[in-house]
């Protein structure tokens, strides 16, 4: 085995070449044995032959001898190439092949267990460059049958790329037994010099990429935060304008047809949203805790997208959806309205159309200049007689009036129509008036003639006739169209019938009398021999139309009836509705109530581990939900309620709105108490907080909380302190540390204390955390001390993703000593760390 560049061939100058060896003789003829001791030492010397001992040492050397040059060569290599090598507290040659093993283990047919035999097929060497070097080794393609070249490729890429000298023959360690082990030693070991700056590279990229992936995963948390938010809020802003809408319809079936998609809203796209927005807040509060934990600043959305504007956006949602609802209902109440307005508007004008038709033709006639005596006296009579039914009509014609002038107060859609038809009505009145007060004068100026009249003719006439309007009433009032909402309307309508038809047999009495009239009037004639032109000279009203409207008031009595105790039955029906929705409701009420009470309770008097608490509560939290079911029974009876067109309810305080609201809060404030537990169980795995410490701040932080609202006020946090040691007193001093401590616990100035808040400062005082300081140290390490850091040492030290992540972050260096490519490092590991923009 030979010795190349050795340290031996510079001390050696001055030796007369026949005394020198050969620095290519094989180790078979030269010995490692010198006149040291086992550990490299020369044995000492006595204190009087210190200098005759050197001198002797010296000419040895000088004189050519081999074990002693040998000797001296190793000391220097041991003292100070090895000596200094110290792996988990072992000595020099132990850490030295101890580090060996760690590198080369998971290499395959590499096995150091010593330096001598372990290193022969060169594949020991191969290996610890590739371990440190692996674009230098194409390991995969060594055979362990072939050492030789194993053996050279490694001096030769060692020489050219590590500036490690070529020390060591391949041949010399192949063909020997057993190679020489201190030559072996003192080969690797600069090997060991070599990377053992990598080593600290390799622990600093460790460290950085720990901290980069924290700082991807809160990135992605934020992205995720961002998009779910920004996909609610825009839900919000589209669902609002559509809530906010009130462009009326026409008729009450469209407006059926909005609240049956106002309800289809309300099961079906409401809901996902109420549980991304509970989502939203649990994201939003893990990802903050998750900050905290690592020591990163806060995280704080992008403008507009914070919890509180997601639940202002909500509440403002909420505004508009009651709106909507309260605005539906009044809709249908007025389209209900305004059809029944405009179904009796059309049955009175086509009642008076009726009655009027071929009375302007009627008064327009000039009979009266070819009539006798007796028939102008008639006509006279029968002009009064019409007078008398003209003004019994006239409330007929101001009832048409008020009704076209109410639906157009309502805004009824075919105002247009139904003013033109009143319009005609109104001038066919005026004409009416106008010709009947022409033939009056007319008639009159015959008057004198007119000496005959036949009074049981004219009697029969003025009787008739208001006989014949109420009946004409009874019919229109038996055929009008009522609507009511409660149980007392209805049976008003009932009793106001009952009272018609108590007047029924005094109606036909009268009738009988009027009927007796005519007949009265036929027996005289027929007595006197008297032949009556026809009918009643006086009256359109004939017994025969007397007998038929009779007949018809006598058979809308029954319908009348029936359709009475019809609504009857549908407003039991009703009130039967509305006390069942009542009973369930003033069950469900108070559960929500009490069960948020048993909440808070939880919340403060938590007992036993976070573990057991969280698994309480899941529990707890799947007791609630397993009560949805009633709240689906209370929505299926208000669905039936709102069919049913009944807008409101004597028996109960809570409304569907109500019961809602209630759930919604329960289903949050047990899902958020959960969330509190879990981050307190990141806070605790992650600060290596014990079970008692937690349990201690909890018992604390309740004993102080007073009212039990799961926060501190200032007062009441620092007796706190005080109680756990922390010098806060009132002075100038202690309310420093206070101040300092508060801007900590309570960034926002909200002037409570809350228990998160407070179990993250106590984390932070019992542990120790990752910073800015520490990144940049180890940032240092990969550039080699320089103020800088190039793409290709953090391509070379980090990760692919993880090098490519700072690459794109780091800032230019502008330092005096900047080169082309060279980037902050320390700008960027500040900015991990909020202490400046990244």
């Amino acid at each position: 085995m030979c010795w190349r560049g050795s340290p031996s061939v510079g001390l050696c100058d001055e030796v007369p070449e026949s005394h020198r060896p050969s620095p290519l003789a094989p180790c078979s003829r030269i010995s490692w044995s010198y006149s040291v001791d086992g550990k490299g030492h020369w044995p000492p010397l006595a204190a009087g032959s210190r200098m005759s001992g050197f001198n002797l040492w010296l000419s040895e050397i000088v004189d050519g001898n081999a074990k002693m040059t040998l000797g001296m060569i190793w000391t220097i290599i041991l003292r100070f190439a090895i000596q200094d090598i110290s792996v988990e507290e072992t000595s020099a040659k132990e850490g030295l092949l101890l580090w060996c093993q760690r590198k080369t283990a998971p290499y395959k047919n590499v096995n150091v267990q010593n330096f001598h035999i372990s290193w022969k097929d060169g594949l020991a060497f191969n290996a610890l460059i590739h371990r440190h070097r692996p674009e230098l080794i194409e390991y995969d393609k060594l055979r362990k049958d072939d050492p030789v070249t194993n053996l050279n490729n490694a001096f030769e890429v060692a020489e050219k790329y590590l500036d490690i000298p070529k020390m060591l023959d391949a041949e010399d360690i192949v063909n020997t037994a057993r190679p020489d082990e201190k030559a072996i030693m003192t080969y690797v070991s600069s090997f060991y010099h070599a990377f053992s700056g990598a080593q600290k590279a390799e622990t600093a990229a460790n460290r950085i990429c720990k901290v980069l992936a924290v700082n991807q995963e809160n990135e992605h948390l934020m992205e995720d935060y961002e998009k779910l938010a920004s996909d609610l809020l825009e839900w919000i802003k589209r669902t609002i304008p559509w809530l906010e809408d009130r462009s009326p319809q026409k008729t009450i079936q469209e407006m059926q047809q909005k609240l049956e998609d106002f309800r289809d809203y309300r099961r079906v796209h409401k809901p996902p949203k109420v549980q991304e927005k509970c989502q939203l807040e649990i994201n939003f509060n893990t990802l903050q805790t998750k900050l905290r934990l690592s020591n990163r600043p806060a995280f704080m959305p992008s403008e507009g997208k914070m919890v509180l504007d997601i639940n202002n956006g909500w509440q403002h949602l909420e505004q508009a959806e009651k709106g909507y609802e309260e605005w539906l209902l009044n809709e249908i109440r007025r389209l209900e309205r305004l059809d029944h307005l405009a179904e009796k508007f059309r049955q009175k004008a086509s009642i008076h159309e009726a009655w009027t038709e071929g009375k302007e033709a009627m008064l327009k006639q000039k009979d009266y200049e070819t009539a006798t005596l007796s028939d102008i006296k008639a006509l006279i009579r029968k002009h009064e007689a019409f007078e008398s039914d003209l003004a019994a009509h006239q409330d007929r014609v101001e009832q048409i009036a008020a009704i076209a002038q109410e639906l157009n107060e309502l805004d009824y859609y075919d105002s247009p129509s139904v003013n033109a038809r009143c319009q005609k009505i109104c001038n066919q009145w005026d004409v009416l008036g106008s010709l009947t007060h022409s033939r009056r004068e007319a008639l009159e100026k015959t008057e004198k003639q007119l000496e005959m009249i036949d009074e049981l003719h004219l009697e029969y006439a003025k009787r008739a006739a208001p006989f014949n309007n109420w009946m004409e009433s009874a019919m229109e009032d038996l055929q009008d169209m009522f609507i009511v909402h409660t149980i007392e309307e209805i049976e008003g309508l009932i009793a106001a019938h009952d009272q018609f038809k108590s007047t029924l047999p005094d109606a036909d009495k009268e009738r009988e009398a009027i009927l007796g009239i005519q007949r009265e009037a036929q027996r005289i004639a027929d007595f006197n021999s008297i032949k009556l032109s026809g009918n009643n000279p006086y009256t359109s009203v004939t017994p025969q139309i007397i007998n038929s409207k009779w007949e018809r008031v006598q058979q809308l009595v029954p319908k009348r009836d029936h359709a009475l105790l019809d609504e009857q039955s549908k407003q039991q029906s009703n009130e039967h509705l509305r006390r069942q929705f009542a009973s369930q409701a003033n069950i469900v009420g108070p559960w929500i109530q009490t069960k948020m009470e048993e909440i808070g309770r939880i919340s403060i008097e938590m007992n036993g581990t976070l573990e057991d608490q969280l698994n309480h509560l899941k529990q707890y939290e799947q007791s609630i939900v397993d009560y949805k079911p009633n709240i689906d029974l209370l929505e299926q009876q208000h669905q039936l309620i709102q069919e049913a067109l009944i807008f409101d309810n004597k028996h109960t305080n809570y409304t569907m709105e109500h019961i809602r609201v209630g759930w919604e809060q329960l289903l949050t404030t047990i899902a958020r108490t959960i969330n509190e537990v879990e981050n307190q169980i990141l806070t605790r795995d992650a600060k290596g907080i014990s079970q008692e410490q937690m349990q201690e701040f909890r018992a604390s932080f309740n004993h102080f909380d007073k009212d039990h609202g799961g926060a501190l006020g200032p007062e009441e946090f620092k007796a706190c302190l005080i109680s756990l040691g922390y010098d806060v007193e009132n002075d100038r001093q202690g309310d420093a540390e206070f101040n300092r401590i508060m801007s900590v616990v309570d960034p926002n100035n909200s002037g409570i204390v809350t228990f998160q808040a407070f179990i993250d400062f106590m984390s932070r005082e019992t542990t120790d955390m990752d910073t800015a300081d520490q990144v940049i140290a180890s940032f240092k390490v990969l550039a080699g001390d320089k103020n800088y850091i190039t793409a290709e040492e953090l391509l070379r030290e980090l990760p692919p993703d993880q090098a490519e992540y700072c690459i794109a972050r780091m800032a230019p260096y502008q330092g005096p000593d900047a080169v082309p490519g060279a980037l902050d490092y320390k700008s960027f590991s500040t900015a991990l760390y909020g202490e400046s923009d990244l």
